[in-house]
């Protein structure tokens, strides 16, 4: 299974959108300093995700949600736990 994740770092308010076929392994990464972007911060949390049946479904699905360019629109995909009307 593949998944498209958003994590969130309340130290620098920010949320990350990507997919992985491993989400702790890949929170474990983000969290280890090594990402570029996330190395800014060391408190990342899961607080969405979306699982899928292949890695090109993840994808798609993570740039469709980075297409928004919205926070209301990553918060209301948290809020309801899935796609907002």
């Amino acid at each position: 299974m593949w998944y498209t994740y958003i994590i969130y770092s309340y130290i620098i308010d920010h949320y990350y959108i990507g997919y992985s076929e491993d989400i702790d392994k890949r929170l474990a990464h983000h969290l280890s300093g090594t990402s570029r972007f996330t190395s800014r911060a060391n408190d990342w949390k899961i607080v969405y995700s979306e699982q899928f049946a292949t890695k090109t479904e993840a994808i798609k699905r993570e740039r469709e949600i980075k297409r928004m360019k919205s926070r209301k629109y990553i918060e209301s995909l948290i809020a309801t736990g899935g796609r907002p009307d």
